[in-house]
């Protein structure tokens, strides 16, 4: 069974991959066309929303609560499993469709008054790109079908649908139209709102993609009876709580962002004092998660993905749920240390490489750059916080992450409300978001040993040693290295030096590996 989650967690890690490679390509698009300002701010906000949604509840809670129950009927009886996965998605679909209506009627109702330009701009992109939140969860609970029946690659390959989308308006289709149409200078704002369209355009045929993904499964054919509304039931009250407990990084980024977009919302005061913080405070932060995310994403919750369903099906066998868990949290280490150790060195040649050129100026770079230094030590802990949190859902025990999740907001927000002021400005959201990650880690891995036994056992302990050991001889090379390096330099040295930066340091902790004869090297590559 522990090859089985290792080699989902290949597929879905390679596709996933590719799906940020894209994802780099268009926000290196969008940095380079718009900058650092009020546009990109705005942008970044209003693409916030319905990634909140897509979070919480797509990936997260409903998928969350969703998957272990339709795992376990559709073993039992896939007449009542196609009729569940009938239920879920026709009346989900209802509820979010009436979710972004009402969300329409409140953004109208509070819409910005005139003279508050980048307000109204952030407003019309939010109104813009509701509609995209009931497409992107829906294509998440459609891939929790999917991956009950051991297919993730259409819902792991969906982003890159989006980002090709927003990379073409931006660089390519929407210039050439709008100079069509007689716009010798393109207006920014202009431009960025076609590039919101275009992500709305991008939802639809990822809800197109998987939809046919699905259709081999037949859930249609799925006879609603009392055994499938008891367990429709049973799926959303899990549904609320898991809201908390899995989107806790999300909603801490969220809380992140309207503290960072406060200058282009409101104004550069507040309470008659200056506010700490700038315009393209928001867009800078989006782009140092970008970077982050991209480690956590390929790796981290491509484990925890891959890892769910099987952690369902052993809910009740405490022996095989301790041993999976032990293999997931040592594979989760192995790769979550050194890419923080990583991140933490290479940042600026990193962020110049995606992002400068054009209108993202070297300064800007060194914005991006330092809330990606506050970001990265966390790595590990975000991607062990994603296998935690799936494995109290698992269980069956909703309410446990949820209190530390709430808790974890509330340390989030005083950390945040206090770190804008010291110097690290914007960095010291990143810092908080990193901080408390740590120790929700640390809590919810303790709570889990109470229940279950305990996993950190002696391999556990050793294989952590190990990987902070070869990490740390991976970070030492590389600092060795940097110092030689040439700074401030043409794009195509830089990235030349980052790729050679990127290959050396990967190439030392894989021959610390080696030599320490670590399994988990195995275990990434989806071997025995």
């Amino acid at each position: 069974m522990a090859r089985s989650f290792e080699f989902h967690a290949r597929t879905v890690s390679a596709l996933t991959f590719l799906s940020r490679i894209t994802g780099l390509a268009r926000d290196a698009a969008m940095s380079r066309v718009f900058g650092v300002g009020v546009v990109t701010d705005a942008f970044s906000f209003a693409f916030m929303v319905p990634n909140l949604f897509r979070r919480l509840f797509g990936e997260g809670a409903l998928t969350s609560s969703f998957l272990p129950v339709y795992a376990q009927v559709q073993d039992r009886d896939p007449a009542v499993g196609k009729a569940l996965a009938r239920m879920v998605l026709s009346r989900v679909a209802v509820f979010l469709a009436a979710v972004c209506i009402l969300g329409e009627f409140i953004l109208w109702i509070f819409w910005p008054t005139s003279g508050q330009e980048s307000a109204i701009l952030s407003a019309r992109m939010v109104g813009i790109l509701l509609p995209y939140m009931p497409l992107i969860c829906l294509v998440a609970l459609m891939g929790a079908v999917l991956q009950v029946h051991d297919r993730f690659g259409p819902t792991a390959a969906a982003p890159i649908i989006l980002n090709l989308m927003i990379v073409l308006t931006s660089v390519g289709l929407a210039p050439s139209v709008m100079r069509r149409f007689g716009f010798a200078v393109i207006d920014p704002t202009k431009h960025i709102m076609v590039v919101a369209v275009s992500v709305l355009v991008a939802g639809i045929l990822q809800w197109a993609w998987s939809a046919w993904s699905l259709r081999n499964l037949d859930i249609r054919s799925g006879v609603i009876c009392p055994e499938s509304r008891a367990k429709f039931v049973q799926v959303i009250r899990q549904a609320v709580p898991m809201a908390l407990g899995l989107g806790v990084l999300q909603v801490n980024t969220f809380v992140d962002g309207i503290i960072a977009s406060y200058p282009t919302l409101i104004g550069p005061t507040i309470f008659g004092v200056a506010f700490p913080l700038q315009e393209g405070s928001m867009a800078s932060m989006a782009f140092a998660q970008r970077l982050y995310e991209f480690p956590l994403g390929v790796f981290g919750i491509s484990v925890a993905t891959a890892i769910f369903p099987q952690l369902s099906r052993e809910a009740k066998d405490l022996v095989a749920f301790r041993i999976s868990m032990a293999r997931a949290l040592r594979l989760v280490m192995f790769i979550g240390f050194p890419a923080s150790i990583g991140l933490m060195l290479l940042r600026v040649p990193l962020t110049a490489t995606v992002f400068q050129g054009d209108s993202f100026s070297s300064e800007d770079t060194e914005r991006v750059a330092n809330i990606l230094m506050a970001f990265a030590p966390a790595i590990w802990a975000y991607s062990a916080n994603q296998l935690l949190t799936r494995a109290f859902y698992a269980r069956g025990e909703p309410m446990t992450p949820v209190l530390v999740a709430v808790s974890m907001v509330a340390l989030n927000f005083l950390l945040n409300i206090t770190l804008i002021w010291t110097p690290l400005k914007t960095a010291g959201l990143a810092l908080s978001t990193a901080f408390c990650a740590i120790l929700q880690m640390i809590i919810l891995q303790r709570l889990l040993a109470r229940r279950v036994g305990p996993m950190i056992t002696g391999d556990v302990r050793r294989s952590w040693w190990q990987t902070f050991f070869a990490s740390i001889f991976m970070g030492a090379v590389l600092a060795g290295v940097m110092m030689f390096t040439p700074t401030n330099s043409s794009w195509l040295v830089t990235f030349c030096v980052l790729l050679g930066l990127v290959g050396l340091g990967g190439g030392a902790f894989f021959v610390c590996a080696k030599i320490l004869r670590m399994p988990e090297l195995r275990w990434a590559l989806g071997k025995q």
